[in-house]
């Protein structure tokens, strides 16, 4: 397996797993697939596992906690909090309050079932008061060895500096695809400025750039895409003819959409390390082995005529989402 390294020395595979649609977003829960899948992973040489409380909401820490048990050893285990939610799943608030980021890590370390953390996000940031409060928040955490490395999500650039003026960020996660580059205008040259790893999450656009998608009335009732304007009216079908010439290019270089989408955000950088969500091992598998890809100058060419940034039609999120990334 290849590896990457994110920010000051965390080593991890060069290709991770995003575990959040094993518990929600896309679809009914498989929860013995999705052990055999995280397993499969481990056994591929995977390293890098993510997930977060809220996802479930708290369910998906538990799976995956139970899914490593006997293996921490080999396991990069990423998680997140800041977007806290009842045991409902009633969406409470983004929380950055040094007291909920205390409670919020203890919660984690027990459904996970480990003692640390390895990599701990803040998932969201908290508007209503300073970043420098989280952070001093988080970074007791590390000195505590409760959490070996931090991260930020959906940070604006000023933001991320201030954050790191604190404590030094290992990683930025946020959206990046095909379907979503505007990280390419501030958010890159700022955290390579500073040295800090990016995680791309949704590196497949949601699954639209896996190809399989072709109509919204594949999604079941639950699944988010339903609610995300990309998916929407005249916005799909302006979408998925972008799509289908992906198809038709992977296709002339003999590998799947899916394959194309995820060679090109890793040669981006080798500060790059995506994390393509999936419950299946057959799909696992195939992300994997985009990492044996190469594109040439020339591929990397075609490919950004074909999805130039801007490409997409419709928000990745619906309004009130828009409002907290980027922040």
């Amino acid at each position: 397996m290849k590896t990457r390294t994110l920010g000051q020395g965390l080593v991890v595979s060069a290709e991770g797993l995003g575990c959040m649609g094993m518990s929600q977003s896309y679809g009914p829960a498989d929860e013995t697939e999705s052990m055999a899948t995280i397993h499969r992973a481990l056994d591929l040489g995977l390293t890098f596992l993510d997930t977060a409380d809220m996802y479930g909401p708290f369910v998906n820490e538990e799976l995956v906690g139970r899914a490593i048990a006997g293996r921490r050893d080999q396991v990069v285990l990423a998680t997140k909090f800041g977007n806290q939610r009842g045991p409902d799943g009633t969406f409470i608030g983004v929380n950055g309050h040094p007291d909920y980021v205390r409670s919020a890590c203890e919660g984690s370390l027990t459904r996970l079932g480990v003692e640390v953390i390895d990599l701990y996000y803040q998932h969201r940031v908290d508007t209503t008061l300073a970043v420098e409060e989280t952070w001093g928040a988080m970074s007791e955490l590390v000195t505590a060895g409760k959490v070996r490395y931090l991260g930020i999500s959906e940070a604006a650039p000023a933001t991320i500096r201030r954050a790191h003026a604190v404590h030094p960020v290992t990683a930025l996660q946020s959206e990046y695809s095909l379907f979503t580059r505007d990280p390419e205008d501030e958010i890159l040259p700022t955290i390579r400025e500073l040295g800090i790893g990016f995680v791309p999450y949704s590196p497949l656009g949601r699954g639209f750039l896996s190809g399989t998608i072709t109509s919204p009335d594949q999604f079941g009732s639950g699944d988010f895409r339903r609610f995300s304007p990309r998916f929407q009216g005249e916005n799909f079908g302006r979408n998925l003819a972008v799509v289908d010439k992906v198809k038709e290019l992977a296709a002339t270089l003999g590998v799947t959409a899916s394959q194309l989408a995820l060679a090109w955000v890793l040669a981006q950088g080798d500060d790059i390390v995506p994390i393509p969500g999936t419950k299946r091992r057959t799909y696992l598998e195939e992300n994997l082995a985009a990492l044996d890809v190469d594109l040439s100058t020339d591929d990397r060419a075609a490919i950004d005529a074909v999805a130039p940034q801007g490409v997409a039609t419709g928000n990745r999120y619906p309004d009130e989402h828009m409002a907290r990334v980027n922040v």
